[in-house]
């Protein structure tokens, strides 16, 4: 089994709804099972920040799936939660991304792994790091948490209670 840590967001509709939806398929995918999964956070919108605030969040999942495998997956996944794709970093009902496949280091023209921006985004780092505070960068070897010391992470917002 290999650990994969994901990031889901969303900014559109029923946010908590569809990142529900999105954990509990992720669980229901062959040779696959959700481990943990970090907090709600809201936070403001990242690249194209006219739009709507994104809920967030972070999970370890164990998979026997191939990495590009569960990439396709996740597409799927974002499908039939209604995603469409029309314009980068634009608004989503929901986005998965696979920011670690174990240690491997991913550079295919459909994936990239560690996550290439991972490191730069606080709404990524502050829930990942809930899950597992002992991360490294496979690439560097520094500590996931030192990347985060080095950003603002006054807007990212923990939800305590979703109602």
């Amino acid at each position: 089994m290999t650990r994969v840590y994901l990031s889901l967001g969303s900014n559109m509709g029923d946010r908590q709804d569809y990142l529900q939806k999105a954990v509990e398929a992720l669980n229901d995918l062959p040779e696959t099972e959700v481990k943990a999964v970090s907090s709600y956070y809201e936070t403001a919108a990242w690249g194209l920040t006219e739009q709507a605030d994104f809920l967030n969040l972070a999970l370890l999942l164990e998979t026997q799936l191939p990495a590009e495998t569960l990439l396709r997956s996740c597409q799927q996944i974002e499908k039939d939660l209604d995603r469409v794709r029309h314009e980068h970093w634009g608004p989503r009902t929901v986005d998965i991304d696979i920011l670690l496949y174990g240690q491997e280091i991913w550079e295919t023209e459909h994936l990239k792994v560690p996550h290439p921006y991972m490191s730069q985004r606080a709404f990524v780092l502050v829930p990942l790091i809930e899950i597992a505070d002992d991360l490294v960068d496979p690439k560097t070897g520094q500590a996931y948490k030192k990347y985060l010391s080095q950003l603002n992470t006054s807007d990212v917002r923990k939800l305590e209670v979703m109602d």
